[in-house]
């Protein structure tokens, strides 16, 4: 179980139910044994009723104690009888079964007597009249409900109002405490996926508890992490115009330097050459990844065949690995239309595609695939690019595609790269809604695959 709304729900639900079952059983057990308690309010009005049919009939006889037990009965809904001391039932009406038996034991005691059968409860209360003479007057009820455990048709119907009553408001009280945490969720999802933009705070309306606070917490973290890559990058761009002039100067003034110098300058002038040509793809990319990282605002979307541009990049490279006693060879490539930034989406698969001929090893070929498939209502491209290279650790499959991050056997290579080429095709596939990543061949080497969505 995952979802935290559903777990609050659950448990409060729970917590709930528990409740109520714990007030039935209480309930049960302290239940009193005897029906009335001394000296309360119906006990000493039913004190009053045996005095009162007592008097009645040594004043009117059987007669009058008739109306007065029937009038009783209306109106309490028990069926009450008097006997004198000897046990015989005075009105005439005839003794309710078991009733010697109380009368006995209320005389004996010369106090109330309860019984308390599963059918109908009895009590009997002794009365004096003013004769002196005593009497003992019975009542019977009605058959009591059973305890509420062993009558279904008591429990049932109360307990599932309480539980459904129960369950609405636990809902609402688990809604009302999950939503921010969902809010913020998704606001944290946008933030990871590049839109430093995203805000929580305006979703959260006018709450003011904890959950809100760390909202807008978050919100403080966000504005401060957007405003710190925003600096960073406005830093890199201009940092990247800023090298392109001395850089061409350079290459100006060891042209001059070419033409005076003698032959034994010739190899420090190579030297100087390659790394200023370095320092100058560096400055590329570092541009490349600057304009991927504003979006695709700045570019046209087209619609295109995305198998074209596999074929195009894949003689490219085909050309620019043939110098490093490589190749590169297309294995698989599906018709395939896609929609988007073609000049981004090239870069991506292209470096990619290069990545895969500076690593593998030589004599070896890059493979490349492009294949599409149905899933659900959507269409997904995926070109896969494999090389023979010795691999990546598992430990940084993940961290290929930041900028200049390298593995640790690439950073002592004299030709070792920028680390800013998977980084560059990260960010265009996923401006396109696409994913990218990477993992090691069960036969050796690096396989990298990018799936995007089609039409």
């Amino acid at each position: 179980m995952r979802s935290l709304f559903l777990k609050v729900f659950l448990w409060f639900w729970l917590a709930m139910g528990l409740v109520v079952a714990a007030f039935l059983i209480t309930t049960e057990l302290t239940r009193p044994s005897e029906m009335y308690s001394r000296g309360s309010l119906t006990d000493r009005y039913t004190s009053f009723i045996a005095e009162t049919a007592a008097v009645t009939y040594e004043r009117e006889g059987a007669a009058g104690l008739v109306p007065y037990l029937e009038r009783f009965t209306s109106l309490s809904g028990a069926r009450g009888r008097l006997f004198d001391e000897q046990g015989t039932e005075l009105s005439g009406l005839g003794a309710q079964p078991g009733a010697l038996t109380l009368v006995r034991q209320a005389i004996n005691s010369n106090g109330r007597t309860f019984d308390a059968p599963v059918d109908k409860p009895m009590f009997a209360f002794p009365a004096v009249a003013q004769s002196g003479r005593r009497y003992v007057f019975v009542g019977e009820l009605g058959a009591p409900p059973g305890p509420p455990f062993a009558n279904p048709r008591f429990l049932l119907p109360r307990f599932l109002a309480v539980m459904l009553t129960a369950g609405l408001l636990c809902y609402l009280l688990a809604r009302y405490i999950v939503s921010p945490v969902l809010k913020l969720r998704a606001v944290t999802k946008q933030v990871a996926e590049g839109d430093l933009s995203a805000r929580v705070g305006p979703l959260l309306g006018r709450r003011r508890d904890e959950l809100a606070a760390m909202g807008h917490d978050f919100d403080a973290m966000a504005e401060r992490v957007e405003t710190l890559v925003s600096a960073q990058q406005l830093l890199i761009r201009d940092i990247s115009h800023e090298l392109r002039s001395p850089l061409t100067r350079l290459g100006v003034a060891l042209e001059l330097a070419r033409r005076r110098a003698g032959e034994d300058a010739a190899p420090a002038l190579d030297r100087i050459a390659r790394e200023a040509e370095s320092i100058n793809e560096m400055v590329g990319q570092l541009l490349a990844l600057s304009r991927v990282e504003s979006g695709t605002d700045g570019l046209r979307s087209v619609t295109f065949d995305l198998a074209d541009l596999v074929r195009a990049v894949a003689d490219d490279a085909e050309f620019e690995a043939r110098g490093r006693n490589r190749s590169v060879r297309v294995t698989d490539c599906e018709p395939c239309q896609a929609t988007g930034a073609i000049e981004m989406l090239r870069s991506a698969v292209e470096n990619v595609v290069r990545n895969a001929v500076y690593y593998t090893a030589e004599g070896t070929e890059v493979e490349i695939a492009l294949g599409c498939e149905q899933v659900g209502t959507k269409r997904f491209a995926t070109i896969s690019v494999r090389d023979r290279g010795a691999g990546v650790p598992p430990d940084a499959i993940e961290k290929i595609f930041r900028p200049f991050y390298r593995v640790e056997h690439a950073r002592d290579r004299q030709t070792g790269g920028t680390g800013l080429g998977l980084a560059i095709a990260a960010r265009a596939v996923h401006l396109h809604g696409g994913t990218i990543r990477a993992d090691n061949s069960p036969g050796g080497g690096l396989a990298v695959e990018i799936s995007l969505p089609v039409t």
